[in-house]
């Protein structure tokens, strides 16, 4: 069972504008701030946007991604829509996968910094 999950900024006001925007769609809303990042979620913490813990440049971590779960095709159209709007690169429009082990629609697109979020609901 996931907790939490975070990502690295090395521009954390252009990454918390982002997210902000973003994550709103889904009712998330920032639930911890301190000097190193910021933790979204709607009632605890799920989403961290940090900066590096040892001061080193922060990079997408190779293979992986964070998957939002939306609430239907419209929520999913709506939060591409935003990412690219925000600056995000789309990986491709909504569609429908079904040939995964489970049948959802969904988008994959990169952050501002290049991490790899995919937004989806069950279909």
């Amino acid at each position: 069972m996931i907790g939490y999950v975070t990502i690295g900024t090395n521009d954390l006001e252009l990454a918390t504008g982002f997210y902000d925007e973003l994550l709103s769609i889904l009712g998330a809303r920032r639930v911890f701030e301190f000097e190193r990042g910021v933790y979204y979620g709607k009632n605890a913490m799920e989403i961290g946007v940090l900066y590096p813990y040892d001061g080193r440049s922060a990079t997408p971590g190779s293979c992986s991604m964070i998957a939002l779960l939306a609430g239907g095709q419209s929520e999913v159209d709506r939060l591409h829509t935003n990412a690219v709007s925000l600056g995000a690169v789309s990986e491709g429009p909504p569609m429908l996968f079904d040939d995964q082990p489970l049948r959802f629609y969904g988008t994959y697109f990169k952050d501002l910094e290049g991490n790899q979020l995919c937004v989806y609901c069950l279909v």
